[in-house]
């Protein structure tokens, strides 16, 4: 008995060829068609505009989509850690910044090594922590390339005053192992203002202090080849601005409930693409269905996820293993315990870090399954 028990091991939730409804649940799927569509509407509107491309993997943590980016035009992608990065250098990817300040000996540490096989870029607002990081990667023989982030209207990470970002931009100019590469300038809040006109406003206003500090520092002798930021709510707007010349847009590949309350315009009106699939595990009432997805399988707090495909179905409630989906008259056939329903998360990036696989299908039927090689890797 103890040999046999020994030899278990779970069971793969699909395998190429599997139909959708034959996928075990709660699982976590890609449709390539929407999918390739947003990757290249995106890659596209970047062109038009003459502007890089370096989509954020924080949002996804798959090597396989970023690659996919990459083969399509991308300049190179964003990490928010220094951790998620590893899996993508692994996979092959060789140029990552990592979009944030990385603070502390053993991530500074993992960023030099990081450095001898990738190219790597990183935020700064501090002059100790150049110091730190100018250290570091002279004691391994590398260098490191670091963007001055400036606030540009969010209240997060990042300096506004001219003269300090000047005083940073000097300093990691002198400072060994390091290399002053320009401003990273993303406004976060931007993303998810409704309509289009309020997102263009400030925008506006954002792309406007980002010129300011790159002018401050070229009329102070420091040129400014990069100024980098944007996300998926605001591209439409960064893009045209003539202010950035790099894009950092990550969501926009799958799409998710949040982003879909936005006011879109016809030339970015990206495609749903990532869903996940649930089991009606329980019908104790005529009016509600429970489902065997829950937190541990889908993020919440932009609200639950939403019922595809089947009118009258509407969740309303979400705890650690189970959905409460609300069962309007006439929707009883689609409700029926073991019925299989596609949900849309509410946010895709915490989503994604829930799940160890994606599974890759089209035309309803599974072609590939790949890794979220980065779940976890929060440090």
């Amino acid at each position: 008995m103890s040999d046999e028990v020994g030899t278990l091991a779970a069971v793969p939730a699909a395998r190429p060829g599997d139909t959708v409804q034959a996928i075990d649940t709660p699982s976590l799927v890609l449709d390539l068609a929407p999918f390739e569509a947003n990757l290249r509407a995106m890659q596209d509107w970047a062109d038009r505009h003459g502007v890089a491309l370096r989509p954020h993997a924080k949002a996804h943590k798959c090597p396989q989509i970023a690659l996919r980016q990459l083969a399509r035009g991308a300049r190179g992608i964003c990490c928010q850690k220094v951790s998620e990065a590893v899996p993508f250098v692994a996979a092959g990817v060789r140029d990552i910044l990592i979009s944030n300040e990385v603070v502390g000996p053993a991530k500074i540490a993992l960023l030099a090594r990081l450095a001898g096989h990738a190219r790597m870029a990183v935020c700064v607002d501090d002059a100790g922590n150049l110091a730190q990081l100018s250290e570091a990667m002279s004691r391994a023989g590398v260098q490191l390339d670091v963007l001055v982030e400036i606030d540009v209207g969010q209240g997060r990470c990042g300096i506004s005053d001219p003269g300090q970002v000047l005083a940073l931009a000097r300093l990691a100019q002198e400072l060994p192992g390091l290399r002053f590469a320009g401003l990273q300038a993303y406004h976060g809040t931007v993303q998810h203002l409704r309509s289009r006109e309020e997102r263009q406003r400030v925008c506006r206003e954002a792309a406007d202090r980002a010129a300011a500090c790159a002018q401050w520092l070229r009329g102070h002798g420091i040129a400014c080849a990069t100024i980098t930021g944007g996300g998926t709510g605001s591209v439409e707007f960064d893009a045209a601005s003539g202010v950035y010349t790099e894009l950092q847009p990550g969501s926009y590949a799958f799409m998710d409930g949040d982003y879909g309350a936005n006011e879109w315009g016809g030339a970015l009106a990206f495609e749903d693409s990532l869903f996940l699939v649930s089991t009606v595990m329980s019908r104790p009432a005529p009016d509600r269905a429970i489902l065997d997805a829950g937190l541990k399988s889908t993020s919440a707090e932009c609200g639950p996820p939403s019922v595809l495909d089947a009118p009258g179905l509407h969740c309303v409630a979400i705890n650690d293993e189970h959905s409460v989906v609300r069962v309007q008259p006439g929707a009883t056939a689609a409700a029926m315990p073991g019925s299989v329903l596609r949900l849309r998360p509410s946010h895709v990036d915490p989503t994604f870090n829930l799940h160890d696989v994606l599974v890759v299908v089209r035309g309803g039927v599974v072609q590939e399954i790949w890794p979220i090689a980065a779940r976890g890797l929060s440090r």
